[in-house]
């Protein structure tokens, strides 16, 4: 099938031929077209503003449109020049100077140089800017050390921050950092999140709700032009119905293939791709009212789940267990600790020393989500175990998108226990934004289950200002010990990314910053 330039004419004759080819061909016979690479997304996305969103769901559309002034080296979680050619470091740590790429236009036509950088930040940051308003901005706790932003000329812009900040480099390269068109907030207002404007290697063309977002190939991108003339995400939310998709040929590429799956997908035809990364599957439990509040509880909730079990039959071996919220993927910062380990009987104890007996439970279980495995067949395992030691346990299942908004305002007053994954940079993101007392939802963080320790605040507070590696591992280690042994979350599984593509596509692979980057795919 010959494909056209994506004028908004060529945009029309693609969809039409793309629906040609899944909907009226049998599925054995289903044939993308060349050219275009179309994605099996597991959820609708939120936004398309990389200000306002979360979800690594939401940055596998996000890095192909946006650039950062940094980004992470591929394969690594080391950082090098994207929109900044070269940076200094002031020797007290404090101050950052960025040397701009020179010639980079939005895909509006307008300029990036070094005030768009000041306006971006100032967007996020100050509440006085006349387009705060387009927030939420749940992430910008990752700028929050930043003092001052200026434009020292139109190619160099100067960041102060109010006191060393280790990872300030990587939270530029994550799609937090990501810089938008001013231009384009301010034409569409609240509405840019759907008609989002980057310099990246794609430009928006499309989005229709709960079928698709098309991005087109950006000619003139700085570093090199795309192979691929557009790709089509697809939300398909249902693992099966996005398997049976792959296998009949109406997706190219599937990310967060199903454990039970991957054996489909070994014969000719296919290619599986994993790669470790920083994850976190875990269940927040609400420590601040009803039978979590109880440390005894929570351990003991830690002791009844098998995750053995569930690493081994339920996800196929394609994660490890959890010992707390640090990830093996950050060798350097991880403690090590031993997981609690299977015992229903050590469990049943702890429920008696607490006084409980049959504590009812409330447990928020999603569909499917960024980085949440198999959660439904997860918690119903779960479920068991709990009940199985004592538990009495009420399982309310919903969609991803809002199944965050519950989980994310806090637990108090709706639920005991949620499901929960995270996907990080560095090893300070997870536990500053989930375990720090000032970081209750109220405050605008995601310790939604008002976990509450000032020795974990003062360990965290330290370590992100440690410029010495040494001490900054030392600090987290500590920390992880510590955290362990209060259980504010059951620390269930650490998982190994996975997608499928089939053998049209070239040059795939998985990041392990989570990232999808498709500048240098290719689809025959």
């Amino acid at each position: 099938m010959a494909f056209v330039s994506l004028t908004r004419r060529g945009l029309g004759v693609l969809t039409a031929a793309l629906l040609a080819s899944t909907a009226l061909v049998a599925p054995a016979q289903a044939q993308t077209p060349p050219g275009v690479l179309v994605v099996g997304q597991i959820a609708e996305p939120q936004a398309l503003d990389p200000h306002a969103v979360t979800a690594t769901n939401d940055f596998r559309i996000l890095m192909n449109v946006y650039d950062g002034l940094v980004r992470y080296r591929p394969g690594t979680l080391e950082v090098e020049p994207a929109l900044a050619e070269s940076w200094d470091i002031s020797d007290d740590g404090l101050v950052y100077t960025f040397n701009l790429r020179e010639g980079v236009s939005f895909h509006d036509g307008t300029a990036f140089d070094a005030e768009t950088v000041v306006w971006n930040f100032e967007r996020m940051l100050d509440e006085d800017h006349p387009y705060h308003f387009t927030g939420p901005f749940p992430l910008s706790f990752f700028f929050a050390a930043i003092e001052d932003v200026e434009a020292l000329d139109a190619s160099t812009v100067q960041f102060t921050l109010n006191e060393p900040f280790a990872p300030f480099l990587s939270n530029l390269a994550y799609p937090t950092g990501l810089m938008v068109s001013p231009a384009a907030v301010m034409e569409h207002g609240d509405d840019f999140g759907r008609n989002p404007t980057g310099t990246g290697p794609f430009q928006f063309a499309e989005w229709r709700s709960n079928e698709r977002v098309v991005v087109t190939r950006n000619e003139d991108y700085w570093d090199g032009t795309p192979d691929l003339e557009a790709v089509i995400f697809r939300p398909i939310t249902d693992a099966n119905t996005r398997v049976a998709e792959m296998l009949s040929g109406g997706i190219d590429v599937m990310v967060e293939v199903p454990p039970v799956a991957l054996g489909q997908f070994e014969g000719p035809g296919f290619s599986v791709v994993d790669q470790i990364g920083p994850h976190v599957w875990f269940l927040i439990l609400n420590a601040k009212e009803g039978p979590f509040a109880d440390k005894r509880v929570r351990q003991a909730a830690n002791y009844a789940i098998n995750k053995e079990a569930i690493v081994n039959d339920v996800l196929e071996g394609t994660a490890g267990v959890s010992s707390g919220p640090v990830a093996p993927a950050f060798d350097w910062a991880y403690a090590g600790l031993d997981p609690y380990p299977y015992d229903p009987d050590r469990a049943r104890e702890l429920l008696a020393e607490a006084g409980m007996e049959a504590p009812e439970i409330t447990f928020f279980v999603t569909e499917g989500g960024s980085g949440m495995l198999d959660p439904i067949p997860m918690g119903t395992a779960m479920q068991a175990d709990l009940a199985a030691v004592g538990f009495d346990v009420t399982i309310e299942t919903y969609e991803w998108n809002t199944f965050l908004g519950r989980v994310n305002p806090g637990l108090e007053g709706q639920a005991d226990m949620a499901q929960m994954s995270w996907m990080t940079n560095d090893p300070d993101t997870l536990p500053f934004l989930t375990l720090r007392t000032e970081a209750w939802p109220e405050q605008g963080g995601f310790n939604s289950g008002y976990y509450s320790n000032p020795e974990v605040d003062a360990l965290l507070e330290a370590a992100r200002v440690a410029t010495d590696p040494e001490e900054r591992a030392r600090l987290y280690k500590e920390m992880q010990e510590i955290v362990q042994e209060d259980a504010p979350w059951v620390f269930v599984a650490n998982w190994v990314q996975n997608a499928v593509h089939s053998d049209r596509v070239e040059n795939f692979t998985l990041e392990p910053s989570f990232a999808l980057l498709l500048r240098n795919v290719a689809k025959n």
